[in-house]
């Protein structure tokens, strides 16, 4: 291989005569560079764009770009890199992991990355995670010419919304880590990680791409050229700097809603998330089971705890005996560890991982607009209701008491007239009935007067001359909402369980 040529190639927004002599900027220990054109039609200060066919073989040229004396603890040694196709917009970083899903099930048995094994040069103990279609990792050796053949299966139009046809494809990243072996012979200890921002088309769909934008750029004028930077042979990848991302995303976040105040450590979430694409919600464990953690520019990691049963999103089911109330309610004072617990029991595991800083206080400070932008329609609403404690109002209530043997006297004093007089206070329940059934009134009827369920044989309503109509789900549905009801119990006719009388 012939390198020369590439190193010489300006890295953008590099080029800057301000910027500090070379022997006083960080130099990175390795380089990555791909083989495919850069679009002509970019500004001249913003990031390079490299449009790729669908399924085409592009080569990724893996370089030691180590100054004598770097890092000399890889020297006769191998190092692992991990190639991954990640989207460059943040609101899809957000759902990441529902985007892979949703393509994994239209396109079942396929892989968003491969690598073209015949092709490649250098690499060693090649491995792919079937939970992870977007990622492939390897062992190269730097003093050797390695090159990587990859190949990116899925296209930027699938992730766009469909609407009125000829939608504008969203961009993705192609993302090198790099990582050196540790004492216990584990490749987890992060050297180096840089990216590059690509389209991907359908077959041949870069190639016209490509001659359409030189044409745009061809009829332009001399002086609107120079605002523009020249299209490259090769695509290299840059390093990735996390600082300059973190205070971008704040100052955006911020310029969105000048009303709200961010939450104090959103910089910080910024940074424990990653400048680029989270790392997927399974965990990163490939064939040889040696774990690999997420460099420090990646989401923390994803906790678990364990989540009691939910069998109703209402606060006003009963059918699980189950107190609801106070313990569903997100409070401002919540943890960090209560507000995952509590993300996790109302069925909101997904985004855990993308809330793993916020307290409760910073959770309730978002807004309906901002949890549907992180979260999508869907669960962003459902969020936005839980969080606010809207409970879902019941479709039928009824009030039910049960009849004392003997009335209790309570003594009552009149407000009015200062007088004391004696009455039977009797206390009702409510009963909030959802299915419209018998079946559910006999079991909340149980539930709210402490009587065994199996002791219950029959429900009956007591109707005209005293005769005992028995409860249907015709019947349910037809009571009149908040209607109120004395029982009784009168022991069955066998002597095993008793039945109740609606009066």
């Amino acid at each position: 291989f012939l390198f020369s040529d590439v190193l010489a190639l300006p890295i953008f927004k590099q080029e800057d005569s301000s910027l500090p002599p070379e022997n006083e900027t960080k130099h990175p220990p390795f380089q990555y560079v791909m083989c495919a054109a850069t679009s002509p039609a970019v500004k001249l200060y913003d990031e390079t764009l490299t449009y790729l066919n669908q399924g085409q073989s592009y080569e990724i040229r893996m370089l030691d770009n180590r100054k004598a004396g770097d890092i000399p603890e890889i020297n006769g040694k191998l190092v692992k890199s991990i190639i991954r196709v990640v989207f460059h917009d943040r609101r899809l970083q957000y759902t990441e992991h529902q985007q892979l899903e949703g393509w994994k099930w239209n396109r079942p048995g396929d892989r968003l990355l491969d690598l073209d094994i015949p092709m490649s040069v250098g690499v060693i103990d090649i491995k792919t995670n079937p939970s992870q279609l977007n990622a492939v990792e390897f062992l190269w050796d730097p003093t050797k010419c390695t090159s990587a053949f990859i190949q990116v299966h899925c296209i930027s139009t699938e992730f766009t919304p469909r609407k009125h046809g000829g939608e504008k494809g969203v961009p993705f990243r192609i993302q090198v880590d790099t990582f050196k072996q540790t004492e216990n012979g584990e490749y987890t200890d992060h050297l180096h990680s840089a990216s590059c921002q690509i389209k991907v088309f359908k077959p041949k769909g870069a190639d016209r791409k490509q001659k359409t934008d030189r044409e745009k750029m061809e009829k332009r004028t001399a002086h609107e050229k120079e605002k523009y930077q020249p299209s490259y042979d090769t695509t290299i990848l840059t390093e990735m700097r996390l600082e300059p991302i973190i205070e971008d995303a704040v100052e955006h976040e911020q310029k969105k809603s000048s009303k709200r105040t961010l939450p104090a450590d959103y910089g910080d979430s910024l940074a424990k998330r990653g400048s680029c694409s989270p790392w997927p919600d399974t965990p990163t464990t490939f064939v040889n089971n040696s774990p690999t953690p997420a460099p420090a520019f990646t989401s923390a990691q994803h906790n678990t705890y364990s989540v009691p049963d939910s069998n109703s999103s209402s606060p006003n089911h009963q059918g699980d005996g189950t107190s609801q109330g106070s313990g569903d309610q997100l409070h401002p004072s919540a943890t960090i560890q209560e507000t995952q617990q509590w993300l996790l029991k109302h069925r909101f595991s997904t985004y855990t991982r993308l809330f793993s800083n916020f307290s409760g206080a910073d959770l309730l400070k978002l807004t309906r607009e901002d949890l549907v932008q992180i979260c999508g329609p869907a669960d962003g609403i459902r969020l936005y209701n839980a969080l606010k404690s809207r409970s879902v109002r019941p479709r039928l209530t009824i009030y039910v008491c049960q009849e004392p043997l003997r009335s209790i006297q309570l003594e009552r004093q009149d407000a009015g007239n200062g007088d004391s007089s004696n009455g039977a206070i009797y206390v009702y329940h409510a009963i909030y009935l959802e299915e419209m059934a018998a079946s559910e009134v006999t079991r909340k009827l149980a539930l709210a007067f402490n009587i065994p369920l199996h002791q219950i044989n029959q429900v009956y309503r007591q109707g005209p001359t005293g005769i005992h109509i028995l409860v249907s789900d015709q019947m349910v549905q037809n009571f009149q909402d908040e209607s109120c009801f004395l029982f009784t119990t009168i022991k069955a006719e066998n002597g095993e369980g008793f039945h109740i009388i609606l009066k």
